[in-house]
């Protein structure tokens, strides 16, 4: 069997996040502008070799003014850091259709391990004739660990913006 390579169908994809607001809501976000990529021998994926990056200066949380406090030297300081980027060092099979993807991700040039939740979702060909392929990808980090450190808390003692971030990444991808 040939390498099969992965690109990202970006009418169909989203890199996203959430995190507690206050302790009460969820806020979320995505990155709007980012690159994806995939590469596997084995037609379950169960060698997969996975790639994203995403603009920190493209993230959305449809308010433009928390926007700007995210791309500022608070959370992300995109001017400097403009990536986000994760790159697979292992993707293993553990049930149908589930996978554990192990690698690191970096954000504002610190580098830690993070290990994300995948399912394959589903493979089809499309109108066109192009194979496409879906999974979704889940895990946690705790936002300090990368120098995203700013706080405030709030009057009862409660942080505005909590630690810990869910990342989201629903993807569909199409062979090349």
């Amino acid at each position: 069997m040939s390498e099969q390579k992965w690109t990202v169908d970006h009418d169909h994809t989203e890199i996203g996040f959430k995190v507690r607001h206050m302790m009460i809501t969820n806020v979320s976000g995505t990155f709007d502008r980012y690159r994806a990529g995939m590469t596997s021998v084995n037609p379950d994926f169960s060698d997969s070799s996975v790639w994203f990056e995403a603009d920190t200066d493209s993230v959305n949380t449809r308010n433009p003014q928390r926007d700007e406090h995210l791309r500022s030297a608070d959370f992300f300081k995109s001017a400097e850091h403009p990536k986000m980027v994760f790159r697979s060092t292992s993707f293993k099979k553990t049930g149908d259709n589930m996978f554990t993807m192990t690698g690191d991700l970096t954000i504002r040039d610190v580098s830690r391990p993070v290990t994300f939740s995948v399912e394959h979702t589903g493979q089809h060909k499309d109108p066109w004739g192009r194979l496409k392929a879906g999974f979704e990808m889940t895990s946690v980090i705790n936002r300090t660990d990368f120098g995203l450190v700013w706080q405030l808390g709030t009057e009862d003692g409660t942080t505005v913006v909590d630690e810990n971030v869910k990342i989201n990444v629903n993807i569909q991808m199409i062979m090349e």
